[in-house]
């Protein structure tokens, strides 16, 4: 068998992702970094978007929010506020999403309905470029 890291991704809303894989490339605050087997140990902040992982040869890609991720040697931990897998996103949704964030954004606001505001706006992005690249 081939070497291989546990990946576990935790939501607010449970366990996302657990098992095996190959390999995950993820964008942290940085960069972007691919994390094979064997790693140094990391801890770093992760960035929304696309996180692409590799199990038995296929890679998936579930879009992402912002998080935090620890890398060990044989481990990928990663708490995060989103994660869905890029066939479970509705398009129409997270357009709809995106454009109610940009409108709401161009009301006067509150610093902590910017803040939201802008975190939903985020989100939904993440969602639309995981889904749109993987239909291309």
């Amino acid at each position: 068998m081939a070497d291989t890291l546990k990946l576990k991704i935790v939501t607010p809303e449970g366990k996302a992702w657990s098992g095996p894989v190959e390999m995950v490339t993820l964008t942290g605050l940085d960069s972007e970094m691919g994390i094979l087997p064997r790693h140094v140990r990391l801890m770093t902040q992760l960035m929304p978007g696309e996180l692409v992982v590799r199990e038995a040869g296929r890679d998936r890609s579930p879009a992402v929010g912002q998080g935090l991720v620890e890398i060990t040697p044989d481990r990928v931990s990663i708490l995060t506020g989103m994660a869905i897998a890029a066939e479970s996103i509705d398009e129409a949704k997270g357009e709809e999403a995106r454009q109610w964030a940009e409108a709401r954004l161009r009301e006067k606001l509150s610093s902590a309905e910017v803040a939201s505001t802008n975190a939903a706006l985020v989100r939904s992005l993440a969602q639309l470029r995981v889904k749109r690249r993987r239909r291309a």
